[in-house]
């Protein structure tokens, strides 16, 4: 159970209507008018609560679960305990997720604007918006119907923010127009100067970053992330994308919809990603490269060529995987012959 410290629970809600809001099926009709409520892991639920399976590895938890639900594809559902309620899911984390959601929902931020914030009077705020403690607003900030703004947060002059988003403490933008449904976490940084300068021995001239940050909608942001703002250009992040904590995007670049950055990576300026793009964590993309669409690209890896859509490239210098893989192959065989003739 989460700590009621944190987390606010809703609930409880039959089976029934927790199918039909997660788009699963009850194995048993009978089964509708059942309650529970709160989602648990499978050796931590009890007769109340609802559960999960999506991994086979976690078969014999479920074997011993004392659930009074589970949400499973079809498939699993021989290997259930008697007496366990089925919700059948195709995807059965996706389900899950939503089941999550549905008890705990994003808490809403009381509108208002709290004394210490500072609010210049020409930006624009819709309804329900709330502002809170020592939070900036400059000139010409528009901020959409039903917007929070963490403590310490600054919003810089004619920003434009969508309706519903959630700006975490001490986040900074400039330069930068976000859809609606933004999740920004603490520490975030959005429209900085892009790193653009001419080399020069007497020393380096700055190129102005003319640019801004063009974010879509429903893409969220990690803790202490930063992306920088086009030199000419704008950088494009494309709606639904989701980038992890302490990732760095540099200028000009531009995301497809639906990627996913993972945590400490990198990618430099003037590269384009296609659509549902998956960058795995400490990863880094060279700049003005084009990684195409549905492309994943393994973690730890050094992108320094473009990658085709729908390939899967690893490894330092990235290359396909099964190509990585025959190299290691390769590579043992000659470290063992090595040792072999040094017996």
């Amino acid at each position: 159970m989460a700590d009621p410290r944190f987390f606010e629970r809703a609930g409880p809600f039959t089976l029934g209507e927790m199918a039909e809001r997660c788009g699963a099926r009850l194995a048993a009709g009978d089964m509708a008018g059942r309650s529970v409520d709160d989602v648990a892991t499978l050796d931590q639920a009890g007769p109340g609560q609802l559960t999960f399976l999506d991994n086979p590895k976690y078969a014999e938890a479920f074997a011993t679960t004392r659930a009074g639900a589970c949400i499973l594809h079809e498939k699993h559902a021989g290997l259930a305990p008697a007496g366990v309620a089925l919700l059948l899911s195709p995807k059965p984390y996706l389900a899950y997720a939503r089941a999550a959601q549905i008890f705990y929902p994003a808490p809403a931020a009381a509108p208002g604007i709290h004394p210490t914030a500072v609010v210049d009077p020409s930006a624009q705020l819709g309804a329900g918006v709330a502002i809170a403690p020592y939070a900036v607003i400059e000139a010409g900030a528009v901020i959409g119907a039903g917007t929070s703004i963490g403590t310490g947060s600054v919003v810089g002059r004619s920003v434009t923010l969508g309706e519903d988003c959630r700006i975490g403490p001490h986040v900074t933008l400039t330069h930068c127009l976000i859809g609606d449904r933004v999740l920004l976490h603490p520490g975030v940084r959005i429209g900085q100067d892009g790193f653009g300068f001419a080399p020069d021995p007497t020393g380096h001239v700055k190129v102005p970053q003319l640019g801004r940050v063009q974010i879509g909608s429903d893409c969220e942001i990690g803790a202490n992330s930063t992306i920088d703002r086009g030199a000419g250009p704008d950088t494009v992040i494309g709606p639904g994308c989701w980038i992890d904590n302490l990732v760095q995007i540099g200028h000009n670049v531009i995301l497809g919809r639906g990627c996913i950055i993972v945590a400490q990576s990198g990618v430099a300026g003037s590269t384009q990603f296609g659509d549902f793009v998956v960058l795995a964590a400490q990863s880094g993309v060279a700049g003005h490269l084009k990684v195409g669409t549905g492309a994943r690209i393994g973690a730890k890896s050094g992108v320094m060529t473009d990658i085709p859509a729908g390939e899967s490239h690893f490894g330092i210098p990235a290359t396909r995987v099964k190509e990585y893989f025959r190299q290691v192959a390769i590579l043992r065989r000659l470290a063992q012959k090595k040792g072999a003739d040094n017996e």
